[in-house]
């Protein structure tokens, strides 16, 4: 079992720095793809970024998040820069055990482990 506790949320202006951890625990992390996923007020959860043996983001966060990982405090992150009203969501982060040599996953579906998610709000 793996559990996952997010920290980092918080309100923050149009344009600002917000940077997520999220701790893991129960399992290390080395052999688990990880993931952000967020979901706003009245819409579907999204995908926002995952590594694994390879990183991917959503198009609208590239060049302006940045996911990573501290395998050593079994921690990951989402460095989040020149932040946008519509960034406002709860963001939760995923984990799934999975092969380094396979390609990391987009979609919510196949991460069994989530942690309880941390509000991320940007004024205008």
């Amino acid at each position: 079992q793996v559990q996952l506790v997010e920290s980092g949320g918080g309100l923050v202006q149009a344009g600002g720095s917000l940077r997520l951890s999220c701790a893991a625990s129960g399992r290390t992390l080395r052999s688990m793809h990880m993931a952000w996923f967020r979901q706003a007020p009245g819409k579907e959860g999204e995908f926002v970024a995952a590594i694994g043996n390879n990183i991917r983001y959503a198009d609208f966060v590239k060049a302006r998040f940045t996911i990573s990982r501290d395998n050593a405090k079994n921690t990951l992150y989402l460095q989040m820069n020149s932040l946008k009203p519509n960034d406002t969501a709860v963001y939760y982060c995923a984990a799934v055990q999975r092969a380094q040599s396979q390609v990391v996953l987009v979609t919510p579906g196949p991460y069994p482990y989530w942690g309880q998610g941390t509000q991320v709000t940007v004024s205008a």
